[in-house]
């Protein structure tokens, strides 16, 4: 399929590995011009080298914190005006919720919430102005099935869901979309981190503890994260102009819910 977005713009944050890593991709393959973004040097100019190869498309490398002002200067310097905007950034790590210091607690809204909303703020008005834009969120699938150890991450997500949506149905008319979304178990280096923790923890091997994950997960694997790059690059696309608002769970069948 032609998403019909070749030549387009597009920033992508915390895009030099994992699920913001296949977002890009995904992007350059469709024609994009794309602006990847990670906080070292070395493994950015990897990912850059390599979605060049793959793709043939016009990548640029940020190394910035897009978490501060400074970064996101950088960001917009490189790719000012851009057509799409791929939001995303790290979540806090495991914690039981009793340890949390204020200053963890804002630092992880400010992360998780604050940074796409600021990044927004910054490209929404000339994206009315031409007519098209697109604004993606990787939020998590615990806004919706929250877990106990992640309740930071899952409340300054499901803040950041809340407050973009109502902005989304303001721009809708002037073909700027906003969405949302929520993976679930993806074959990350975050993800390997967290199965290793567990199964120290457990007292089992790695084997043990990924085969106890996926039990939980109807698909009965892990995802694939060039499938949630090509959610993103659809949702991106020409195509998607009447999807706005929307958080689409990506987990392989995990939440159990309808709706």
């Amino acid at each position: 399929m032609d998403l019909g977005i070749a030549g387009r713009r597009a920033i992508v944050c915390a895009s030099s590995r994992g699920l913001g890593r296949a977002c890009a991709q995904a992007l350059a393959q469709a024609g994009c011009q794309v602006t990847i973004n990670g906080r070292t040097r070395d493994v950015v100019a990897a990912a850059v080298a390599d979605i060049r190869t793959k793709t043939g498309a016009d990548v640029e490398g940020v190394v910035a914190d897009v978490g501060d002002q400074a970064g996101q200067q950088a960001l917009l310097a490189a790719c000012p005006d851009p057509d799409i905007l791929v939001n995303n950034n790290s979540g806090p790590p495991l914690r039981d919720f009793r340890g949390l210091t204020r200053e963890q607690m804002v630092e992880g809204v400010v992360a998780n919430m604050v940074t796409a909303i600021e990044l927004t703020q910054k490209v929404i008005d000339p994206m009315v102005r031409r007519k098209f834009g697109r604004i993606v969120n990787i939020t998590s699938g615990t806004v919706k099935m929250p877990l106990a150890g992640l309740d930071l991450s899952s409340g300054a997500r499901a803040g950041l869901t809340a407050f973009l949506s109502g902005v989304a149905r303001s721009v809708a008319a002037d073909n700027v979309t906003i969405n949302f979304i929520l993976p679930g178990a993806f074959d990350t280096d975050r993800l390997r981190s967290t199965i290793d923790g567990a199964a120290k923890k457990q007292g089992t091997t790695y084997d043990e503890a990924a085969a106890n994950r996926i039990a939980t997960i109807p698909a009965k694997r892990f995802g694939d994260a060039d499938e949630l790059g090509a959610l993103c690059a659809f949702l991106c696309s020409r195509h998607a102009g009447f999807i706005t608002g929307q958080s689409l769970l990506i987990d392989g069948g995990a939440y159990p819910g309808t709706f």
